[in-house]
């Protein structure tokens, strides 16, 4: 019967984090139409990539518009959360990935999901960055979710105001996403060293760290016209990096069976081909030697993720626990925070 206890509602357990795999089919889809202008592919794969992102934007949209409908409680919770509540910065990020793949396509449609989707995302930023602000969170409670509603936020809302043609806001956005990057870059390594290990369910955030260099290599690509100078070329390396300690962390990341959780990973996997080819474009060697091999990685890890989670849909198992792990706020924050 539904509500007991081993067969608990649906609805309720669909969580943000659900937004995840639009980044990755959206990006995929504009790495696709990269590589028809370079490699002479087909682009007709690229538009139909940015379609499935939107029909998974749309489904994902209102599944959780119809949990705020319908199970507040749930919808609230995650979002008072001291982890997961961040990945409420995928509603307007994730709107802003789809209206990018859609742009070319239905242009009217993606202008209005980007206008909506930047507003979003620097509301949310400012109520989110409010919260931490009054204090009291405990260092256990800090994870790469962090990096969402201001330099995620922020990297995809660059994209976006170039698509829009806004070329000056685009770099601003650039700037905000850059430099929140550097000072939470710090604090997670800070939590990395010299704290616990992040618990197993929680490992596939290491995707989101792995993100910044690589969106943001894209986002600034976006922002300046394609650009293969010093700074590009900083974050293109720097995003090489990431990926190299990422496969060596490779057998403590897999202790957490694949799950939705895992397409954290693919925003990465799709930017850092991309942003690989534009600089090629440019006349980076090292970027035009790289990206074809990126290119393919990419695609086979994303097609890995559609199969997986298409068998985990099948089985009845792609939505997460009742209740998602993480630690608990302390008494003085959560008393603050939810008059907030």
């Amino acid at each position: 019967m539904a509500g007991e206890p081993n067969n608990p509602p649906r609805l309720p357990r669909v969580p943000t984090a659900f937004f995840g795999a639009v980044l990755g089919l959206g990006g995929l889809a504009n790495g696709w139409r990269a590589a028809a202008r370079i490699y002479g592919l087909p682009p007709t794969l690229g538009d139909v990539l940015a379609v499935v992102a939107f029909l998974v934007w749309a489904t994902v949209a209102v599944l959780i518009a119809a949990k705020w409908a319908k199970a507040r409680p749930a919808a609230r919770g995650e979002l008072l959360h001291p982890v997961m509540g961040g990945f409420s910065a995928l509603i307007p990020i994730a709107t802003m990935i789809a209206g990018v793949a859609m742009l070319p396509l239905v242009p009217l449609l993606a202008t209005a999901m980007l206008i909506v989707g930047i507003a979003g995302q620097i509301a949310f930023a400012a109520w989110f960055v409010g919260r931490l602000w009054m204090g009291g969170r405990g260092a256990e409670a800090t994870s790469p979710v962090l990096y969402l509603p201001t330099v995620g936020g922020c990297f995809v809302s660059a994209m976006a105001l170039a698509g829009l043609g806004v070329r000056d806001g685009a770099m601003m956005a650039f700037g905000a996403g850059f430099l929140s990057w550097l000072i939470l870059e710090a604090v997670l390594w800070q939590r990395l060293l010299h704290q616990a290990p992040l618990a197993v369910p929680l490992r596939p955030t290491m995707g989101i760290h792995l993100a910044p260099p690589a969106v943001g290599l894209v986002a600034y690509e976006a922002a300046t016209g394609g650009s293969a100078d010093t700074l590009a070329l900083i974050l293109f390396g720097y995003a090489l990096l990431q990926t190299v300690v990422t496969l060596r962390l490779l057998p403590w990341l897999i202790e957490q069976p694949f799950a939705a959780s895992w397409w954290a990973y693919s925003f990465a996997v799709s930017a850092l081909p991309t942003g690989a080819m534009r600089l090629a474009e440019q006349g980076s060697p090292i970027a035009a030697h790289l990206a074809p091999a990126l290119f393919a990685m990419a695609n086979l890890i994303i097609a890995g993720f559609v199969v997986r989670s298409l068998m985990l849909i099948a089985a009845g198992r792609y939505l997460p626990p009742a209740q998602p792990v993480a630690p608990a706020q302390s008494q003085s924050q959560s008393q603050s925070q939810s008059q907030s």
